[in-house]
């Protein structure tokens, strides 16, 4: 089984090509979190490269852009290429099979900035609810 789950942040804006058959590819890398803090309190990152194939490499290069948080799930896949120095070179991604988009463009904004998408309301916004009006 090879399954991978990323949600993190586009470390760079998407690059878009095509094959010489004309598929669409998509690739950018994502900066992931890790969960422990470093000796200095800090939490590391890991910079995975993804690539997305066809229709949805196109949203992704039309809707993401450096900052924007998405979530990933795809498999791993590792290749290997001769430099040209000669020396073997090696190279792993992953191949996403869906992206979701977690963040948006903010309202009126031109120069691609993202906001998050608010997960739930905040305790003070919550209103009321009588319990004699409850169905159950």
């Amino acid at each position: 089984m090879n399954k991978v789950i990323l949600v993190g942040n586009l470390s760079r804006d998407p690059e878009l090509t095509t094959t010489n058959g004309g598929v669409s590819v998509c690739r950018f890398t994502v900066a992931v979190q890790r969960r422990f803090q470093n000796s200095e309190g800090e939490r590391d990152a890991d910079f995975i490269n993804v690539v997305v194939w066809r229709a949805q490499a196109e949203n992704c290069h039309k809707f993401l852009k450096k900052g924007s948080k998405c979530g990933i799930v795809g498999r791993l896949q590792t290749s290997s290429y001769d430099g040209q120095d000669g020396a073997k070179r090696y190279v792993t991604e992953v191949v996403a099979d869906e992206v979701e988009f977690l963040s948006t463009r903010s309202a009126g904004s031109d120069n691609g900035s993202v906001e998050e998408k608010p997960a739930t309301k905040k305790v003070a916004e919550l209103e009321p609810i009588d319990d004699d009006s409850l169905p159950f």
